[in-house]
């Protein structure tokens, strides 16, 4: 069994509704990796490219849910440890319904895609602080209208009934996997402390 919410419920997630990533997945971890594995990514890497990569990396501030419902969001779900994944886990189980999406559109960069390769990263499942998962009405006019203010989204999918969480890959279909250990911790063992464990939704 799922666990019912026990945040604040600050919208209202239903069937029908789009799934929208806004920003890009992977892009907190990146910028960390950069930090802390320069001089090994420069063997694989020009200065430009990474240098390219690190301003793409860079995230706004914390941006709650009042400033998501002026472009139509029902509700959002913050993207951290465990990466753009875990969001779609937490927010799914915290209402209890089921969603599916299409797991190529969520954003990604290409510069995420090639150092995530370089050390063998998923970078779904990579620190994405400054990514949101939202549910709307009309995704597509969100998204629109967010291009408008210059933030990346694309529409990845839909919430559905049921409890079923349903990742699409080019033809085939699979069930989205419990939420493991950021993939950040591959690379940097020790960027969120101690503990093992992070907070998700059964």
């Amino acid at each position: 069994m799922m666990r019912r919410i026990e945040r604040e419920n600050t919208g209202l997630l239903r069937p029908g509704q789009d799934l929208v990533v806004a920003g890009f997945s992977g892009q907190a971890g990146i910028r960390a990796i950069m930090n802390a594995k320069r001089r090994e990514l420069r063997q694989w890497f020009s200065e430009e490219y990474l240098e390219l990569a690190e301003h793409r990396a860079c995230v706004s501030g914390d941006l709650g849910m009042e400033f998501w419902s002026m472009f139509g969001a029902a509700e959002c779900e913050p993207a951290g440890e465990g990466g753009i994944l875990a969001a779609v886990w937490n927010l799914s189980g915290a209402y209890e319904t089921g969603v599916e999406f299409v797991l190529r559109r969520i954003p990604v960069t290409q510069e995420t895609i090639e150092i995530c390769e370089r050390f063998e990263l998923n970078p779904y499942r990579l620190y994405s602080s400054g990514c949101y998962l939202l549910a709307a009405e009309n995704g597509g006019r969100m998204v629109q209208e967010l291009a408008g203010k210059e933030i990346p989204a694309q529409v990845i999918g839909k919430v559905n009934r049921g409890i079923k969480r349903e990742v699409i890959h080019a033809e085939s279909r699979g069930f989205l996997d419990r939420p493991q250990k950021d993939e950040l911790r591959k690379v940097i063992p020790d960027y969120f402390g101690d503990t093992d464990a992070f907070s998700i939704q059964k």
